[in-house]
């Protein structure tokens, strides 16, 4: 059944590009990856991945970056002369592709865009009887999320009512305080969440997926074209040997499973904000995952 999931979740990233030619560089180079993904051992797992596959380029090692905020780490890539970062992994957007340097293959097989909620467990209740978006627009449910991530604009474009905080560590705290009622995490990442920040005291919600296209790009700054074309083609090698998919069924596969999509109603949301090379992938990889949730319905 996982296999199943995986192979209609992950067609999207399979079509790679031929392999593009590269010149060897020689010597060793030091990446910072943004501290959230350095910290995240699934998206660590897959730059290493990338840059394992890709020797001609030299000898490399990683390094977690000070805590930014998904803002500033944006805002120090775009400057192109950072010091403080060189890979952040985050949901695209036009915008984002317009003034950063994308790497344009989901990371996670496209999942990012799949949301459940994280509640108290006192409040479950107040989801029993959300059946549609319009019911989510007319309850009193208040969505968390980060002021800078894309989601953010993608929930309110849908009339939903959201707050936000500069910093992901704090929306926990928000959302135990009672300053919303759903933290929206990833299906490819809640998991991983609950366990970083020991959050015993709140539980998923187990009913309802928010859907929208949405899909999680490596990024690097404009002028850094080598990283680009050394993530890119790690990527492409794994997608070829498939390597990438043995990634989604260690990383994701557990995600999948236990948080059973086959049984959830599907809260489908538009987004406006992508470009439309990315709102092809996002909207295949949605198609893919109504694809099985019928398949697993039957």
């Amino acid at each position: 059944m996982l296999a199943v999931s995986l192979t209609l979740i992950a067609p999207a990233t399979v079509s790679a590009a031929p392999e593009m030619v590269t010149e060897v560089s020689e010597g060793h180079r030091s990446f910072i990856l943004w501290y959230r993904n350095y910290d995240n051992p699934a998206i660590r797992s897959l730059v290493e991945l990338a840059l394992s596959k890709t020797s001609e380029y030299g000898s490399y090692d990683l390094i977690r970056s000070v805590e930014l905020s998904q803002g500033r780490v944006l805002r120090e890539l775009a400057n192109n002369n950072s010091s403080l970062v060189d890979i952040a992994n985050v949901a695209t957007s036009s915008e984002r592709e317009a003034y950063l340097n994308p790497v344009p293959l989901p990371v996670d097989g496209g999942l990012l865009g799949f949301r459940v909620c994280l509640v108290l467990p006192k409040n479950l209740s107040l989801f029993q009887d959300i059946n549609t978006i319009e019911d989510l627009q007319n309850s009193n449910i208040r969505i968390g999320q980060g002021a800078h991530w894309p989601d953010t604009p993608i929930l309110e474009a849908n009339g939903i009512n959201v707050i936000t905080h500069t910093r992901y560590e704090i929306l926990f705290g928000m959302l135990r305080n009672e300053r919303f009622e759903c933290f929206a995490r990833g299906i490819s990442e809640v998991m991983f969440d609950l366990e970083l920040n020991q959050a015993d005291d709140l539980v998923i919600e187990p009913d309802l997926l928010l859907a929208y296209p949405m899909p999680s790009y490596l990024f690097v700054a404009p002028n850094d074209q080598e990283a680009a074309h050394r993530l890119q083609l790690g990527l492409e090698r794994a997608i070829q040997d498939g390597s990438f998919a043995v990634y989604l069924k260690t990383w994701f596969g557990r995600a999948v499973v236990e948080l059973g999509l086959e049984r959830r109603k599907v809260l489908t949301l538009e987004n406006p904000y992508l470009s439309e090379e990315s709102m092809y992938v996002g909207r295949h990889t949605l198609e893919n995952l109504r694809r099985r949730l019928e398949f697993l319905g039957q």
